[in-house]
């Protein structure tokens, strides 16, 4: 099962290397990461999503993770109210004849297309992860050539 965790960091030089270090030495894959400064410059927000067999694996981690001397708090987000996010950046074919279907599409999903040019459209679009997935389903009849997410972010209520 996959777990979001958000870990607030001092922000200091070889805290990502640290956190990441942790994971892999304990053969954890972390399946989407989101890191960036919070109101304090000092502080960094690290959102980690990974997949933890069971509540003994995710207690571990937690564990693991408090012992860093860079790490402020820890907070599991598996049993809490949350709010969840990602952003995604896609580039698809676009021409005259589908610009209009094209752009549907994306008002659908709450997107936005930001450039249309050269037989080719770039989509911004932000929601949780099974809209972003039906987002790109959707698009998948215009060609996809290119894709960038950010992975999950969250937030607690």
């Amino acid at each position: 099962m996959k777990h979001t965790i958000s870990v607030l960091v001092e922000n200091k030089f070889g805290v990502l290397a640290r956190v990441a270090g942790l994971f892999s030495a304990r053969g954890y894959n972390i399946s989407s990461l989101a890191v960036s400064e919070t109101l304090d410059p000092e502080v960094s927000y690290m959102t980690i999503v990974v997949d933890a067999k069971d509540e003994a694996v995710l207690e571990q981690i937690k564990k693991q993770l408090n012992k860093l001397i860079d790490v402020v708090t820890v907070t599991d987000f598996t049993r809490r109210d949350h709010v969840e996010r990602e952003l995604v950046l896609v580039k698809v074919g676009c021409n005259a004849k589908n610009k209009a279907k094209l752009e549907s599409i994306v008002r659908k999903y709450i997107g936005t297309v930001i450039q249309c040019k050269n037989e080719t459209a770039i989509i911004e679009a932000v929601g949780e992860q099974a809209r972003i997935k039906q987002l790109l389903d959707n698009l998948e009849p215009f060609g996809v050539k290119e894709l960038v997410r950010t992975g999950k972010i969250a937030v607690a209520y």
